[in-house]
């Protein structure tokens, strides 16, 4: 689903997405933030490719609504480049930046890569995720963090620090690096979350740092 308030750049974009068709489809338009999460509603999209400059409404208003829906992504589309503004949308959800200039390509590519479950994250925009969450968040309960770290596996330690040293990495690279299939490597994940408590790569990530993860 794509939501800008310039009507010109939504044509492009839908012609852009369609021309990849069976692969990516366009299941609607929006130009501004009600109109955004009513159509989300009725139409169920796996990724919402947003401006979060709507004229006079934020989009980053809307960015909870999408993603309260597990099986939405959202992807924000910019010509902002205030980078507060690309923090607060990630913050709000959003689980990856590209930007109007980019080319065709890229936007296809970061369309496919957080469908996939990975973020499309710079590492300095990550790094100020990771300072700004470190500097709001509260600090958990050592025992109890500590019982969490104890129930991960050696590969999935191994598999952490990976994802810490390289946090752009995709799932094909990590693979290789630790001589297992991409399919290990998503069941790893999944095992990861659910004893950690984290829902995605990027707290995974912030998770890490806090608790002191960085070495296998």
């Amino acid at each position: 689903m794509l939501v800008d308030d310039h009507r010109t750049i939504l044509w492009g974009l839908e012609k852009l997405i369609d021309g990849e068709k069976p692969r990516m489809e366009v299941v609607g338009t929006a130009t501004n933030c009600t109109e955004a999460i009513d159509l989300a509603e009725r139409t169920g999209p796996h990724v919402v490719v947003l401006d979060i400059d709507l004229g006079k409404q934020s989009g980053i208003d809307a960015i909870p609504a999408f993603v309260a829906r597990p099986e939405t992504k959202v992807l924000v589309l910019t010509g902002v480049r205030d980078t507060s503004l690309h923090d607060q949308a990630v913050l709000a959800g959003a689980r990856g930046i590209v930007h109007k200039e980019d080319p065709p390509e890229t936007i296809l590519k970061a369309i496919e890569k957080i469908h996939g479950g990975e973020l499309w994250l710079d590492r300095v925009t990550t790094g100020r995720i990771f300072i700004e969450l470190s500097r709001t968040g509260t600090s958990p309960r050592r025992d109890k963090e500590k019982a969490k770290r104890a129930a991960l596996t050696a590969r999935e330690r191994e598999l952490i620090s990976q994802l810490v040293a390289d946090p752009s990495a995709n799932y094909r690279k990590i693979a290789e690096r630790l001589h297992i299939t991409e399919h290990t490597v998503r069941n790893h994940l999944t095992s990861i979350y659910g004893k950690l408590g984290v829902v995605n790569r990027l707290e995974l990530f912030v998770y890490a740092h806090r608790n002191g993860m960085r070495e296998p």
